[in-house]
């Protein structure tokens, strides 16, 4: 994957995100995708949305 092709697919799960309720199915699936394309924590995540792990109804 090209850098360039990383950085639209990392934004548009973002962008994803930040347009889905948490703890929804179709959140969860992005949040998923953007941890195994990053290799980020659900955690840092969750922060980067502005959310703590008690606003996510999924949180394990």
């Amino acid at each position: 994957m090209t850098r360039r092709a990383f950085l639209e697919e990392r934004n548009a799960l973002w962008a994803r995100l930040r347009a889905l309720p948490p703890g929804t199915p179709e959140f969860e699936q992005a949040l998923a995708e953007l941890a195994a394309l990053t290799g980020w924590e659900r955690a840092r995540i969750l922060a980067g949305l502005g959310l703590i792990p008690e606003e996510s109804p999924d949180e394990r």
